[in-house]
């Protein structure tokens, strides 16, 4: 039995030929165009280059050398698969292994730990005066700029900008009252 592997030197016929000498012309170029894309991963590169030549030969008359340039043809595709291949990947649910599980358990921990802290931080607002609650809620929580909190508030920008500068100098002595240093 004869087995012709494409673009091998045994090719038999003209189109095979030709996937050849234009894989031995464009593939370094286009593999280390691919490899820069996929950061490095000599594994991917390959399948996708692998998979260009294949449209390549599917879609293309190569034997006549008719068409569009193929050069530009192959780098569009290749950039296309690989924005493809990142699609399918950010769409599927994450695979669970071993060490996933543990990074998962973490987060869940990290997840906690932002809970303590912000019944620390929320205790430690309750310490303040309600004037310096009101302008640290007016500001950094509800993310408006010191005009804006005046505005808001009714006091001069000035005004509010002082309250904060307490504001937190007081927060950060409720804080570390509380066990929560800086």
């Amino acid at each position: 039995m004869n087995v012709t592997v494409i673009g091998s030197a045994s090719a038999g016929t003209s189109e095979e030929r030709a996937l050849r000498d234009l894989y031995l012309e464009h593939g370094p170029d286009l593999y280390a165009y691919v490899l820069r894309l996929l950061e490095g991963d000599t594994h991917r590169a390959e399948d996708v280059v692998q998979e260009t030549l294949l449209r390549c030969w599917s879609k293309q008359n190569l034997a006549d050398g008719e068409g569009m340039a193929v050069r530009p043809w192959m780098f569009r595709v290749a950039r296309n698969l690989v924005i493809d291949g990142h699609r399918v990947r950010m769409a599927r649910p994450t695979e669970v292994s071993g060490a996933t599980w543990l990074t998962e358990r973490g987060a869940d921990t990290d997840h906690i730990d932002r809970m303590l802290s912000s019944v620390v931080v929320r205790d430690a607002l309750r310490a303040l005066s309600p004037a310096h609650q009101d302008v640290l809620l007016a500001t950094f929580f509800a993310d408006r700029t010191t005009k804006q909190a005046a505005a808001v508030l009714g006091i001069p920008q000035g005004t509010v900008k002082s309250r904060v500068h307490y504001a937190l100098r007081s927060l950060r002595v409720a804080l570390e009252d509380r066990g929560a240093a800086a």
